[in-house]
């Protein structure tokens, strides 16, 4: 069976995530678990949940400024997006180099 139009460019955007250094996990059991995603650089701290494609505001991506201070809450959030699979992964991909 064929992947969908909307799974099949989300594969290709996770694959474009690795490329630019994200990893990736599965946070729950199974084929199709939701997928948490890391990347850290020397400014940013960015995460990535996964956790359907074709689903409205199922996803996550969060990045972060890293700072030498340690901050009360944790470091400060610089961006944010929610959406589907798509809309995520493509601003994480396009928007977020480092």
């Amino acid at each position: 069976m064929a992947d969908s139009p909307d799974l099949a460019a989300a594969k290709r955007l996770l694959d474009a995530a690795k490329d630019q250094g994200f990893t990736f996990q599965r946070i729950a059991p199974g084929p199709d678990g939701p997928l948490r995603g890391t990347r850290e650089t020397i400014e940013f701290l960015d995460e990535i949940y996964v956790t359907g494609c074709g689903q409205l505001d199922s996803c996550t991506a969060i990045r972060r400024r890293r700072s030498s201070l340690i901050l009360p809450g944790g470091l400060p959030v610089t961006a944010r997006v929610t959406g589907d699979a798509l809309v995520v992964l493509h601003t994480v991909v396009s928007d977020w180099r480092t």
